[in-house]
């Protein structure tokens, strides 16, 4: 029997996705907005009450540290981002995809992002998986 393309990347993306729920389970709320040391860029909410990340850009370099709720949402709007452009035919601006304001619901928005993933790839064909059609529109997405 042949495995098809998608059924590699989805066995690929299921490993990652395992070791998220794995490490994820014990992330609460309080975790999520630890600053490992000052200056740390995270989630805070704005005047309208949604979650806004720290940004600059260019970006420093080095990047401040990181907490874990700005990583969840850096995945977010990577994947809903990506996901919007390769099947979806578009993406909202980063300024529009907010962290939702805990861990729980923070997983929550990842697990739905995961499931879109999962079942975008398992629609399509090889050819459609070999095309560079779909990633045209990222900004990093020419001819890839």
């Amino acid at each position: 029997m042949t495995t098809v393309r998608a059924e590699l990347l989805t066995g690929q993306l299921d490993i990652a996705w395992a070791l998220f729920e794995h490490h994820f389970a014990g992330i609460d709320d309080a975790a999520c907005l630890w600053e490992p040391a000052p200056g740390s860029w995270t989630v805070r909410p704005d005047a309208e009450g949604r979650w806004r990340p720290d940004w600059r850009v260019p970006e420093p370099d080095p990047v401040p540290a990181l907490t874990i709720g700005w990583l969840t949402w850096h995945m977010d709007y990577w994947w809903t981002t990506t996901l919007g452009h390769c099947l979806h035919g578009g993406a909202p601006d980063r300024e529009e995809i907010t962290w939702p304001g805990g861990a729980a619901a923070a997983a929550e928005r990842l697990r739905a992002l995961h499931e879109g993933w999962r079942a975008g790839l398992l629609a399509l064909s090889d050819a459609e998986l070999d095309s560079a059609d779909r990633t045209a529109a990222l900004p990093w997405g020419a001819g890839r």
